[in-house]
């Protein structure tokens, strides 16, 4: 892939069932040059996953020391087991022009923005064009008991009002619409000047050839 841009750290977050893992999935099929954030986990790996394409493994001692030294991107404890996402590979990617998805909560989100690489951060919020409708999907998905869909639901409400320290937001009310949309923001942030690292050595050359056309 080109390098003449540094990549960009695409995020997109969602309440549960609003559609931001459906949107991720569809863009890593639409341009495979695109790279899907790996995490490091402390949990032990299950049956058929790999280190490197699932997770990269890691103790809790192997964590916390790539906590200290400032070396996740974000963070955070879910259900006793450390999850955050390594910065070197993320910046070994950025570097070479590879854009990189993270398919975060807002609070993930945040720490990103945060970090060292936000100049390279997009940020991206799904909306569901209802609770009504956000609920049935949550239903209609079958992984869930009773309970949990509710919690998810309560957990909504506080993850919706987050909104506005988003960039973008998209009202995922067709799918495809909202696919649409969310591949121009990637063409359109790519093509922004500040991006492109090129463009200075090509306005150079356009104008060493009006000064051979005299």
């Amino acid at each position: 892939m080109s390098s003449s841009r540094r990549g960009l750290l695409i995020i997109l977050s969602s309440p549960s069932g609003a559609g931001k893992s459906t949107l991720s999935r569809m863009l890593l099929e639409w341009d495979p040059s695109l790279r899907f954030s790996v995490s490091a986990t402390t949990r032990s790996a299950r049956p058929g996953e790999i280190e490197g394409r699932e997770y990269y493994f890691k103790t809790p001692a192997e964590f916390q020391e790539i906590v200290d030294r400032g070396g996740m991107l974000e963070h955070a404890q879910v259900f006793g087991n450390s999850y955050g996402s390594p910065m070197e590979p993320v910046e070994q990617a950025v570097s070479h022009g590879i854009d990189v998805v993270f398919d975060v909560d807002w609070q993930g989100g945040e720490q990103i923005r945060n970090s060292a690489m936000a100049k390279d951060v997009v940020s991206i919020f799904i909306l569901p064009p209802s609770i009504a409708e956000l609920e049935r999907r949550l239903v209609a998905r079958g992984q869930d008991a009773n309970d949990v869909v509710a919690y998810r639901m309560e957990k909504s409400k506080d993850e919706i009002s987050h909104w506005k320290e988003y960039e973008y937001l998209i009202v995922n009310d067709d799918l495809q619409r909202s696919f649409k949309t969310l591949k121009s923001i990637l063409i359109a942030e790519r093509t922004k000047r500040l991006r492109r690292n090129d463009l200075h050595q090509h306005v150079e050359k356009l104008d060493s050839e009006f000064e051979a056309l005299k």
